[in-house]
């Protein structure tokens, strides 16, 4: 089936479209793994960034104080991060990777390494880094 006519030449309903697939592919990526998405990033920002109070680690990993409080009790629970009181403000927590949660980071971005190549393989390599160009000046 065809897009219509009014939508089929327009950025906005072709990027729309671009991320519904990108999303189901990653979502059956990370899926084979039991994880999401939140949890990849929440496990980037702690291996890129070291140990992180959670607002900090909302930030890193621009996610809302709301789903980073979910995502870190699925990870503390999956054992791939620890919540430690800070020594400094026992209010606070800091959150921290774990060996487990290093080896899991590890197998999902292997997952999107996958997702990566599936969404773009329409595209030559030239093509690849031309559509990250363009979209980081959209971003």
């Amino acid at each position: 089936m065809q897009d219509l006519r009014r939508l089929a030449d327009r950025p906005t309903w072709l990027l729309g479209r671009a991320y519904a697939r990108s999303r189901t592919l990653l979502n059956e990526g990370f899926g084979q793994e039991g994880l999401s998405g939140y949890h990849f990033r929440v496990l980037a920002a702690l291996d890129e960034h070291g140990s992180l109070s959670q607002a900090d680690l909302g930030r890193h990993a621009k996610l809302d104080r709301s789903d980073v409080v979910a995502t870190v009790n699925d990870l503390v629970e999956a054992r791939l991060v620890r919540r430690d009181a800070d020594a400094a403000d026992r209010r606070r927590n800091i959150i921290a990777i774990t060996a487990s949660g290093a080896s899991a980071l590890e197998r999902l971005g292997q997952r999107l390494d996958e997702v990566q190549d599936r969404l773009l393989e329409a595209l030559s390599p030239r093509e690849r880094v031309t559509l990250v160009r363009l979209l980081r000046k959209l971003t």
